[in-house]
């Protein structure tokens, strides 16, 4: 009685451990509020304007106005792959893990990033993170808008953070090549969810992005990405597990999500991962590379009715 005793408490602490350093994927201001002075945690700026919006806003600039405090600015769009003529690709290990150094992130902390309060780019940075070996990373509930409608303090300026250890670890994540998804495609053994908007999905508009094409991947399925969001949170569980379901989505499959260049398409892979599904990877080049190409296959809806 005794040894089971002691058994049951070991194993108590050991999933109290546990519980302490598996972050959940959300964390709320009020929760981070009290933890600002904690150097166990960093916050991460990852705002980012959707395709055109460039031209009118600068997203820097709002940055530099307006920030929690003590959060540098995790640039996605200069944390990217530049020799890539594709938008928004995942960099190469090496040079992720200077510019992290230089940016005074440490991996070994508890990561938490947030954007406008759409959700609509820190799922890519808290997968890019993830990718690159941090254990522990979530986002902010609410993101930026979240903050100050709880009236929580902000700061402005640049964000001096002194050069810290980052160090890259087993992917977390995995990403498919435009070779894997075409043949996928043609044989299948995966589904692949497209996370833009239905008229673009199904060709009826212009891309934001200039010079690509209209249409889908070939036997792909649509789930757009701001329809698993309400408020800068992920809807429900049962809310989510009702829209995959009704657009086709079978969770014991392989899944690869994609979208216009990357970065919604991990709003659809946060969504699953809430719902424990496993094996879902990222097609990173997304439309942004399978519609700039005129040697892939391209479906488009509008000019087949």
């Amino acid at each position: 009685m005794i040894a089971k005793k002691i058994a049951d408490t070991a194993l108590f602490l050991n999933n109290k451990e546990a519980a302490m350093t598996t972050p959940s994927l959300f964390i709320s201001a009020e929760w981070l509020a009290q933890r600002l002075n904690d150097e166990n945690i960093q916050i991460l700026d990852a705002r980012m304007l959707a395709p055109g919006l460039e031209k009118t806003r600068d997203i820097h600039a709002e940055y530099l106005t307006a920030h929690l405090p003590g959060a540098p600015f995790f640039d996605i769009e200069a944390l990217s792959d530049h020799t890539s003529p594709y938008p928004h690709m995942m960099p190469r290990a090496e040079s992720f893990a200077v510019a992290m150094r230089e940016l005074g992130v440490a991996s070994n902390r508890h990561l938490v990033v947030y954007d406008e309060g759409n959700l609509f780019s820190a799922p890519r940075a808290w997968w890019m993170l993830r990718y690159f070996g941090v254990e522990r990373v979530s986002i902010l509930a609410g993101g930026l808008a979240g903050w100050q409608q709880a009236q929580l303090p902000l700061a402005s300026g640049a964000v001096d953070v002194a050069e810290a250890e980052f160090d890259v670890g087993p992917n977390n994540g995995e990403i498919k090549r435009a070779t894997e998804v075409l043949l996928i495609s043609h044989e299948g053994g995966a589904q692949i969810i497209d996370a833009r908007a239905a008229n673009r999905f199904h060709g009826e508009v212009d891309e934001p992005r200039p010079g690509l094409h209209r249409g889908r991947i070939p036997g792909s399925l649509n789930v757009a990405w701001n329809t698993l969001v309400s408020e800068g949170r992920l809807k429900p569980a049962d809310e989510l597990r009702a829209i995959f379901s009704q657009q086709g989505v079978d969770f014991s499959q392989p899944l690869i999500a994609s979208c216009g260049s990357g970065v919604t398409a991990v709003v659809v892979i946060l969504a699953l991962t809430s719902l424990g599904v496993k094996n879902v990877a990222l097609y990173d080049g997304s439309w942004g590379e399978w519609g700039s190409r005129h040697d892939l296959p391209i479906v488009n809806d509008a000019q087949s009715t």
